[in-house]
């Protein structure tokens, strides 16, 4: 009586061999494209965030002119901010984020240009103006 033999499998090891470095570069590609798009993602995120963030102070706080008092509330906000948040939200980044809803009003506009600048772009522009 014949015995059928199993199909043999080639060795993990084998396969790498025979073409390890269109492999290599494929996987090196797919994580490079992953690590860039999450990259853009979170900017964006970010973005938008600081966006509301001065957007709202502006509104809310400052009613869109630059009263002394509302100088000092930005101040003690961003010193609780800091507390809770990190040094991302201290008192010159709040500014920062304020600045960049006066220069931009507009969210769709806002919307618009994230899809081609990061948050660093932003701040170029607005140091410009």
């Amino acid at each position: 009586m014949m015995q059928n033999k199993p199909a043999t499998r080639p060795d993990a090891a084998v396969l790498l061999a025979q073409k390890p470095t269109v492999l290599l570069a494929d996987l090196r590609d797919l994580i490079l494209q992953a690590r860039e798009g999450v990259a853009r993602a979170v900017d964006s995120g970010l973005t938008t965030l600081y966006w509301y963030v001065g957007q709202r102070i502006r509104q809310d706080i400052l009613k869109e002119k630059r009263a002394d008092y509302g100088e000092q509330i930005v101040s003690a906000l961003s010193a609780q901010l800091e507390r809770e948040f990190g040094r991302g939200f201290g008192e010159k980044n709040l500014r920062r984020m304020i600045q960049f809803a006066e220069v931009f009003p507009d969210r769709e506009i806002v919307v618009s240009l994230m899809r081609q600048l990061t948050w660093t772009h932003f701040l170029a522009l607005i140091h410009a103006n």
